[in-house]
This record gives C-alpha cells, structure tokens and sequence, in this order.
C-alpha cells in the first residue's frame, strides 16, 4: 500500500474504479491482434502504400469523428454515448476484418477501408470516455489513474505466448482471424459491464440539461468561446501540441513497427507477439517501479524531456539496425530489438502519461468534452499524413519511418524547454511585480506613518 499506483487501485470508486477495472479487456482483445494487423494486410496482398493510405483515409475519417465527439457527448451523456460507439466502432470492424479473408483480393483494399472508417468513430467514445474516467475522480489521483489505465492495458502481455502458438501452429490468416473473433467478444463485453454498472457523471448530467433543446449547429456554434478559452491557456496549448507529437510517434510505431522487423530483420511472424509482450512487461515494471515517483510533481519538465530522450534512443537505434546476412534474425538482432523496446516502454510510458494528465489537468472542467474532443482533432489532423508519409517512407527504406518519429521526439523536446523557460519567465516576472507593489504599498505605509 506504499506505493501510490496500489493505492489509488484499491481506493478507486464509482466511474473511475469501472473505467480501470474493465480496461484490462482492452488489452486482451485489441491489443493482441494490433502486432499482426499490418502483416496481416500484406498476407492479403496489399501493399506498404496502400497499408499507409488505408491509415491515412481512417485518421481523416477520425478528424470528423474528434469533432464531434464533445458534442455528442454533451447531448447524450458519457455513458450512453460510450456505450454505443464502442460497440459501433470495435464490435463491427473486428467482424469485418475477420471475413475480409475471405472475399476476392481486389477488395480487400475496400473492405479494410470501410472498416477503417466506421472504427473512427471510436474518438467520439474517446472523448467521452476519458470524461467518464476523470470527472468525478480527485484531481490528485489523475495523474496515477492514467498510470493504472496503461498498466492494465499491458495485462495482455502474459498471452503473447498463447498467440505465438496460434501462428505456430495454424497459418497466419487462421490465427489473426481467431484473434479478430476475440476481440469482437471482449470489446462487446466491456461495453456491457462499463454500461451496466457506471452512472452519468455531475458535469455530464449538467451539460445533458444545459443542451437539451439546443441543436448540433447550436451547440458547434460554442466552440468559439472554446477556442478562446485554449487560445487564452499556454498550459493548454502545450498539452494539447504535446499530445499530437507522442500521437504522431505512436502512430508510426503501430503501423511499421512490425513491416520493419518482419521484412527488414528478418523476425518470425511466430515471434512477433514476444515483442509486444518484451514491452508491456518493460512498461508494468516502469510503472510500479520508476514512473510513480514523479507523478505527483506539478512541473513536469525533467520528466517529460527524460521520457523523449529515452524514446529517442529508441527510436534512433532502431532505424540504424541493418539486415542479418544470413537470411534470418541473429541472436544480436534480438538483443539489439530488446533495448530498444526497453528504452520505448521507459520513453512511452513517461510522454503518454504526462501528456493525458496535462491535458486532464489543464483543461476548464465544464468544458472538458469539448476540449478534448478539439484534443483528438488536433491529434488527428497531425497524425493523419504520418500514414501515407510512412508508407512511401518505409517503400524507399524500412528504417526511414523512424527517422521521421526521432525528428518528431526532437519537436517535443524543444517545446518543453521553451514551454517551461517561458513559464519560469512569466513567473519571475510576476514574482518582480508582486515585489515592487509590496515595496510601493511599504512606501505608502511609512509616509502616512511620518505624517
């Protein structure tokens, strides 16, 4: 019970205790399917191209999504409206990618895109989610909620190995279309537990009644006083501009981290799923261990710029690896891969987490749905050529992906040092002016004190 992580686990209640006992699902169905998905579109006959559009066409598809994920979360509360775009944008794509093989290879690029679309509108049960997760929790838990939100997503470490015995023993298609199925039954499950047992949060039940007779255009119309109120908030900006790099960088990763050790070093498919496992484990450990430590501090500064000096040495080292010669990964190609996912998990860990807490932290809380659904659309819009980039990127060179993730590591790492020199500036200069008023009203007392 000493360590903060434990105890905020055990003392959780309501929404954020149902939010975090239920993730661990997430993890045991996306999660597992996620290091096979891009092979699993080459097995099918698409190319590194088409794998980036195809990611690209989703992350557009997810900017209309983001945008209007505040305000059909303020219409229809957090709860309804999670429960129904969770089983729209994970219940039916999941179906969908199982039967697209199945169907003729010419439409395999259609039948992924259509799926791509419909799970955009994932982001609008982001948003609401998160409000879901964080409204009624005490604000100094936030940072460790989001901690426990990412070590119990990695749970799904531990059956890496069964994974690995579905594609050792059954072919590639056969194994990622079993792990498709689960997924459409986990997800469905944690939507009906999350709906069954959580109730509408204080800020929710207010929104529902200040937007029940207001229409969608009514209710867009506010979003100029809400860009107005992050206009007027540097904390704001920063959060949400750091959101969008580790967004970016995440993204990149997710879709050529596994071309790059399949088709450049030469990794088994059957051992892909130990890499992810290698990582989660990295991150639990991190988290438990390192990470808590510095959760509770309320500038973020040296933490934040040691989580992307870590991600970048990761990231660095893994583009500079080159192809074994033998035809098949050697055992320093592993180790090499090993340190790599070592210093992702410790980089990762630290960015993901500070960036959901400054953004949690920082944003006006009844305006919240609104800000994070503008949150989701900026990371989107960022995020949204990374695809097509790293697709033509990866076609030249696989390392060259990485490449463009280390210059985005190096974006982040400038902001925070200008981000927090220009804090510390603003404070010192309101230190110097509070310290001249104290000074003229000290004046002021000894000259009526003389007279």
């Amino acid at each position: 019970m000493r360590n903060p992580l434990i105890k905020t686990l055990v003392s959780l209640r309501g929404n954020p205790r149902v939010c975090v006992y239920t993730e661990p699902l997430w993890g045991f169905s996306m999660d597992l399917v996620m290091p096979y998905a891009s092979v699993y579109m080459l097995a099918l006959g698409l190319k590194d191209v088409q794998i980036g559009l195809i990611t690209t066409i989703g992350l557009l598809a997810q900017v209309i999504a983001s945008s209007l994920g505040g305000l059909i979360t303020d219409k229809f509360g957090r709860r309804l409206t999670t429960t129904i775009f969770d089983l729209l944008a994970y219940s039916i794509p999941t179906l969908i990618w199982v039967l697209a093989s199945f169907i003729h290879p010419e439409a395999v690029f259609w039948c992924f895109t259509v799926a791509i679309i419909i799970n955009a509108t994932g982001l609008i049960s982001q948003t609401s989610w998160r409000c879901l997760l964080v409204e009624d929790a005490n604000r100094d838990q936030i940072p460790h909620i989001f901690s426990l939100i990412s070590v119990t997503c990695n749970f799904s470490a531990f059956l890496a190995p069964v994974v690995s015995l579905l594609v050792s023993h059954f072919s590639l298609l056969i194994a990622v279309r079993v792990l498709y199925v689960n997924a459409f039954i986990m997800m469905t499950v944690k939507t009906i537990i999350t709906f069954a047992v959580s109730r509408e949060t204080n800020v929710g039940k207010t929104r529902r009644r200040q937007t029940k007779d207001m229409s969608f255009w009514q209710m867009a119309r506010g979003y100029r006083a809400v860009f107005g109120l992050i206009r007027r908030s540097p904390a704001t900006i920063f959060a949400l501009g750091l959101s969008a790099i580790v967004g970016a960088v995440f993204q990149i990763n997710v879709t050529f981290w596994q071309v790059i050790a399949t088709q450049k070093l030469l990794v088994p498919d059957n051992l892909l799923p130990y890499f992810p496992m290698t990582r989660s484990i990295f991150t639990i450990v991190f988290y438990l261990t390192i990470i808590h430590r510095i959760t509770g501090q309320s500038d973020f500064k040296k933490p934040l710029l040691a989580g992307f000096g870590c991600y970048l040495v990761g990231q660095v080292l893994l583009s500079s690896l080159a192809s074994p010669t033998g035809g098949v990964a050697t055992g320093l190609i592993f180790g090499l891969l090993g340190v790599c996912l070592l210093f992702d998990s410790l980089g990762l860990g630290l960015v993901s987490m500070l960036s959901e807490s400054l953004v949690a932290l920082n944003v006006d809380e009844a305006e919240r749905s609104r800000i994070m659904g503008v949150q989701r659309t900026l990371i989107i819009l960022t995020i949204s050529p990374c695809g097509w980039i790293g697709g033509l990127l990866s076609e030249v060179n696989r390392s060259f992906p990485f490449v463009l993730t280390s210059v985005l590591i190096i974006v982040g790492m400038v902001a925070t040092v200008f981000y927090y020199r220009s804090r510390s500036s603003s404070s010192e200069s309101l230190a110097t002016a509070d310290s001249k008023t104290a000074d003229d009203h000290e004046k002021m007392a000894r000259h009526r004190q003389s007279d």
